[in-house]
C-alpha cells in the first residue's frame, strides 16, 4: 500500500514540526511571587508614570551552586580534610556561573522585549547577575506586573513595587530572582538594632587597668555592669593578653547602609577616653552604591560599629562599607534610581572584589516575612559564597525577642505566630544574641531568637536545637517551626555600651553592640592563624557547634515577645543565646 503524496508531505511536515525546538511563548506568563495584601508598615501612595526608568537586576539560576554549598560544608567542617581550604574568586565564580541555556533563555527574553544584554549597566564577573535600565512599562509586560509607588509610614521613604510577578514559564527554571518587585524592604525601612539608652558624664567613671586583669580567671570590675567599655569585653572574653601579629593580612569589614556615617573625630576620643594605646589608629572608609561619608554627621550605628570592633581587634585594620540609599523619588523622572535592594547591593560589590575581609559583622535586619523566599535565598546563598571564599559573616539577631508588634502573619491569615529575622535566619550567617550583667551574665531580654520558616535546620546544628526542642516540650507548639534554621549561634554583650556621638559619651544598647563584639574576637581568632600560617576561620558554624566548649554558657534569661514570655535560656544551645559567649583562650586552642 502506498501514500498518495498530500498524505505523504503532510507526514512529513508533521515530522519537521516534531523535530523543530519550539520556541518559547513569552506570554504564558507563570506567577513566581505574590503578597496577599500590602506588606505591614506600608501604604499605596500613587502610581508611577509608565515612563519611570529604574533598574532592574536579575538573578540567573547558578548552575553548581549545590556544589559550592557542599563544597563549604566541607571546608567549614574541622573533621574534614578539606578544612581551611577555602575557594579562589575564580573557582567561585565558576560554580555560581549559569549554564549557558540560561544565559541564552533570558537574553532571547530579553530581546522580545527589545532590550539587549549587550547594554547591561552591570554584569557579575560570573555572569549570574545582571542589571539594566527599564520603564515601568517596560517591567510591568515582561512581568505580568502592576508597579505602584508605595510609602514607609514610618520613615516616609518611597518606593516602586509590585505586590506579585510572574514570569514566562519556560524561565522558570533559568531565573531565581528579578528586583525590584515584592521586597518592600529599603535602606530606611531596615532594622538597626539598637537604641540609645542616654548621655553619660564620663568623669564619674574609674578607668580600668588592664594590667590588674591578666589572669584568664579574672572577674571584670563591677562598674562593667553598667557601663561596658573595650576593657570590660577584653576581661569578659579573654582577650587581655593577645596582641594581633597578622595586622598586614588580616582585616576586620564592617557593612554600613542608612546614611550612617563612621566619624574619625568620635573614634579618636573614644581612644582617648577608653583605649588610649589605639590613638592615631583609624579606619577605611569604602563607599558602595554612592554612599557616603559625611564627617558632620556621624551615626549612632556606624560609630557603635567601629569604636567596638576598632576596640576589640587593634591594630588590625578595619574598613567601614557605607552603602547608599536611593534618592527620593520623583514620579516624573526619567533618571535611572537605584533599586534599593541594601543587601544586594553590598554583596555584589564585595563579591566582584578579588580580596574580601576575613571577618564582617553587620547590625541591621528585616522580619523574615517580609523577605520574599526567593530573595531570600539569592542574598543566603551570597552569604554562602562569602563563607566559600575564606570569611566569617555575623549578623546581629534582631532586639525583639521571638518577635516585635502584634506578631501577625501578612499571608491574609493574620495567624500570631513568632517571627524570625533575616538574615540572621540565613544558616550561611553566625548570627549573634545579646547578654547582660556579669558574673555571671545572663540573656538580655531584648535578644532576638527564634525559627526560621524559610531555612530548614542546617545538619551542624540539628543535634543542639534537637536537644533543646526535646526539653520544652509542647511549649509554644505552633507558634514556632522547630524544623527550621534556629538563631542565635553565640551572644555577647548587648546593653550599656558607651560609645563617643559628637563628642559626647552615650549608652547604647542593642545586639546591634553584640555582633561587633563577637566579630572583634572572631578577627583576633583569624589573627592567630594567619600569623601559624593557616588559613582564615571562614564559616564559622560548622566548628562552632562542634566545639560548644569554646563558649560561657549562659543558663539564665527570657526573650519575651509576641504577647509571651518568649525561650529560655538553658544549659547548652539555646534560642537566646546560641552556644554562649566567647572564650578567646578556649576558641584559640581550639583552633590552632
Amino acid at each position: 500500500m502506498f501514500l498518495t503524496s498530500s498524505v505523504l508531505l503532510s507526514s512529513l511536515l508533521f515530522l519537521g514540526v516534531l523535530c523543530t525546538p519550539l520556541t518559547p511563548r513569552w506570554d504564558d506568563l507563570v506567577e513566581k511571587h505574590a503578597w496577599a495584601e500590602i506588606p505591614p508598615g506600608w501604604e499605596y501612595h500613587s502610581t508611577p508614570s509608565p515612563d519611570h526608568v529604574f533598574e532592574m537586576r536579575i538573578g540567573l539560576k547558578q548552575d553548581k551552586i549545590d556544589q559550592l554549598i557542599s563544597m563549604l560544608y566541607e571546608i567549614s567542617d574541622p573533621s574534614h580534610a578539606s578544612y581551611g581550604n577555602h575557594l579562589s574568586k575564580e573557582e567561585t565564580d565558576a560554580l555560581v556561573a549559569p549554564h549557558p541555556d540560561s544565559v541564552e533563555s533570558v537574553e532571547t527574553w530579553l530581546l522580545h522585549h527589545n532590550i539587549n544584554a549587550e547594554d547591561a549597566t552591570f554584569r557579575s564577573s560570573a555572569g549570574e547577575w545582571l542589571t539594566f535600565p527599564v520603564t515601568v512599562a517596560q517591567a510591568e509586560a515582561m512581568l505580568g506586573a502592576k508597579y505602584q509607588v508605595y510609602r514607609h509610614t514610618a520613615s516616609s521613604s518611597y518606593v516602586v513595587r509590585t505586590l506579585s510577578y510572574s514570569l514566562p514559564r519556560h524561565l522558570h527554571g533559568h531565573v531565581d530572582l528579578i528586583a525590584p518587585t515584592t521586597y518592600f524592604g529599603t535602606m530606611r525601612s531596615m532594622k538597626a538594632t539598637n537604641f540609645i539608652q542616654g548621655f553619660v558624664d564620663t568623669d564619674e567613671e574609674d578607668p580600668i587597668d588592664l594590667n590588674d586583669f591578666l589572669n584568664p580567671l579574672a572577674v571584670p570590675p563591677a562598674s562593667c555592669a553598667t557601663a561596658i567599655t573595650p576593657s570590660c569585653l577584653k576581661i569578659l572574653y579573654n582577650t587581655v593578653n593577645y596582641t594581633p601579629q597578622a595586622a598586614n593580612r588580616n582585616t576586620l569589614g564592617v557593612a554600613g547602609y542608612l546614611d550612617e556615617f563612621a566619624n574619625r573625630a568620635d573614634l579618636q576620643t573614644f581612644f582617648r577616653t577608653f583605649l588610649p594605646a589605639a590613638v592615631g589608629a583609624n579606619f577605611t572608609t569604602v563607599r558602595v552604591a554612592n554612599g557616603g561619608d559625611d564627617q558632620n554627621d556621624p551615626g549612632v550605628e556606624a560609630n557603635l560599629d567601629i569604636q567596638y570592633t576598632e576596640g576589640m581587634s587593634f591594630p588590625t585594620p578595619n574598613i567601614y562599607y557605607s552603602t547608599g540609599g536611593s534618592p527620593p523619588f520623583i514620579p516624573d523622572s526619567q533618571t535611572p534610581t537605584n533599586t534599593n535592594e541594601p543587601y544586594l547591593d553590598w554583596l555584589n560589590f564585595i563579591m566582584a572584589q578579588s580580596t574580601v575581609p576575613q571577618t564582617f559583622t553587620t547590625s541591621y535586619g528585616d522580619d523574615e516575612q517580609t523577605v520574599p523566599s526567593d530573595y531570600a535565598t539569592s542574598v543566603c546563598n551570597l552569604f554562602a559564597q562569602l563563607g566559600a571564599r575564606g570569611s566569617s559573616v555575623l549578623f546581629s539577631s534582631g532586639d525583639f525577642g521571638v518577635g516585635g508588634g502584634d506578631c501577625r502573619t501578612n499571608d491574609g491569615t493574620n495567624t500570631v505566630l513568632f517571627q524570625p529575622a533575616f538574615p540572621a535566619s540565613c544558616p550561611f550567617v553566625t548570627a549573634v544574641g545579646g547578654t547582660i550583667n556579669i558574673n555571671p551574665e545572663t540573656a538580655v531580654s531584648f535578644s532576638g531568637g527564634g525559627f526560621s520558616r524559610l531555612f530548614s535546620t542546617p545538619s551542624y546544628q540539628a543535634a543542639a536545637v534537637a536537644n533543646y526542642t526535646a526539653r520544652i516540650g509542647t511549649q509554644f507548639a505552633g507558634l514556632f517551626n522547630a524544623a527550621g534554621r534556629a538563631y542565635p549561634d553565640v551572644a555577647a554583650q548587648g546593653q550599656n555600651f558607651r560609645v563617643i556621638l559628637g563628642g559626647r559619651t552615650i549608652s547604647v544598647g542593642g545586639t546591634s553592640a553584640s555582633s561587633p563584639t563577637v566579630a572583634g574576637v572572631i578577627s583576633l581568632l583569624n589573627d592567630f592563624r594567619l600569623a601559624n600560617g593557616q588559613s582564615s576561620l571562614g564559616f564559622l558554624n560548622p566548628l562552632i557547634y562542634a566545639n560548644p566548649q569554646g563558649f560561657n554558657d549562659i543558663t539564665s534569661g527570657r526573650n519575651p515577645g509576641c504577647g509571651t514570655n518568649g525561650f529560655s535560656a538553658l544549659a547548652g544551645w539555646d534560642p537566646v543565646t546560641g552556644l554562649g559567649t566567647p572564650d578567646f583562650l578556649k576558641l584559640q586552642t581550639i583552633v590552632s
